[in-house]
């Protein structure tokens, strides 16, 4: 049976990936080029994400999807803002990731309270729905910012 996890709890590196909607091997090699995210490793290496690491992520997503800087950067605004102030950047940009974080707590709570044979009720299929509605937002989101990306990429070709 699965175990519920608070929103404090640590997340391993397929959770967190799923929050942040990016593969696991990206999350690594930002590891690997920003000193300050540094998960908790366990025997055999296992990677275990404190929420401030997972807020700090966030931030440097936003760096560098949205806002279109480069590592280095990122590196530099980290270095001048702060780590906190990056990680609060990533709090405030991506809502939803804590949103989406809360949905699959909330959902997983609901799993574990059926039986092997209970069939979902009215409140276990809206929440379900909520889940789903929350992820096509975020989808949603992703669009608008890669299509914002493609134009102003365009628009500093046109100008160059």
């Amino acid at each position: 049976m699965a175990v519920s996890k608070s929103e404090k709890a640590f997340r391993t590196i397929t959770e967190v990936a799923d929050i942040l909607k990016l593969p696991a091997h990206v999350l690594r090699f930002w590891e690997s080029k920003f000193k300050y995210i540094k998960p908790m490793k366990r025997g055999g290496g296992r990677r275990y994400y404190r929420p401030e690491d997972i807020h700090l992520l966030l931030g440097i997503k936003y760096l560098l999807y949205s806002k279109g800087l480069t590592i280095k950067g990122a590196q530099k605004t980290i270095q001048t803002s702060g780590v906190k102030s990056v990680a609060k950047l990533g709090k405030e940009n991506y809502p939803r990731g804590a949103q989406l974080m809360e949905a699959v707590i909330k959902s997983s709570q609901s799993i574990k309270k059926l039986g092997p044979r209970t069939y979902l009720n009215l409140s276990d299929a809206r929440l379900a729905q909520d889940i789903n509605t929350a992820k096509l937002k975020s989808i949603f989101e992703n669009l608008q910012q890669i299509r914002d990306r493609i134009k102003h990429r365009c628009e500093k070709k046109v100008i160059a």
